[in-house]
């Protein structure tokens, strides 16, 4: 059975229901606790376990008995809560991604009265987010481009809701406008900046510091949102 497919029935191996986790793997308590609470344990190291896996291995070339060793959990404990190893990666992304939301909400949330402040605080809460782990920059902007139609599909649903969040704390503020070739085009143009100079940035030799990959992308999203590149 292959690891990543969807709906399979887990490979039972002779080891019987402890599986992977019975071969020197870290022991979890679970005394006390509820199905749920125990579940969401689980949940939390899978979800651990494969951003380490997926982005040291590469997401091609690793399998779900390798996340399974590294969670110290069994393969039977894996299917209780992932129907494939694709569900998994995109557990994984969309942590990565509410992370930086909730950073991003809160630098929008300020009331400063200088509009650019308000722009670089999100540009760099999202930024530090994301380049903190460079695990997180790996699954986020590399393992996970081109698995499936339908992860693309979930991606691009991913990207419009981004795109949504920045125009929702624009078109709030008075001293800011719609850029001159609409918020779709923009927010496109824009989104598929940051995607590709956070990968650039993350696999340079000679990298520079990430205040500075932020301040480059808030240049570029000042330069769409400032009055004279549009109007309202």
């Amino acid at each position: 059975m292959p690891d990543s497919g969807a709906g399979s029935a887990p490979r039972r191996s002779g080891s019987g229901a402890a599986g992977t986790a019975a071969r020197g793997q870290v022991r979890h308590s679970y005394r006390g606790r509820s199905v749920s609470e125990r579940q969401e344990e689980r949940r939390g190291l899978f979800e651990d376990a494969a951003l380490t896996v997926f982005a040291e291995k590469s997401y091609a070339g690793s399998t779900i008995t390798d996340v399974c060793r590294e969670a110290g959990l069994s393969r039977r404990q894996f299917y209780e809560l992932y129907e494939s190893r694709d569900q998994l990666l995109v557990e994984v992304y969309d942590r990565i991604q509410r992370d930086a939301q909730r950073v991003v909400d809160e630098a929008l949330a300020g009331d400063d009265p200088d509009a650019r402040a308000v722009i670089a605080a999100a540009v760099r809460a999202y930024v530090t987010s994301i380049a903190a782990d460079p695990r997180r920059i790996a699954v986020a902007f590399v393992e996970i481009v081109g698995v499936s139609a339908e992860i693309e599909a979930h991606r691009a649903e991913m990207r419009r809701a981004w795109g949504a969040k920045i125009v929702a704390g624009v078109v709030k503020r008075p001293d800011l406008g719609a850029p001159a070739c609409g918020w779709a085009v923009a927010m496109a143009g824009f989104i598929g900046a940051v995607n590709a100079a956070v990968h650039e940035w993350s696999s340079a030799s000679d990298r520079p510091p990430v205040a500075d990959l932020a301040e480059m992308l808030t240049a570029v999203l000042f330069a769409l949102v400032r009055p004279e590149s549009g109007s309202n």
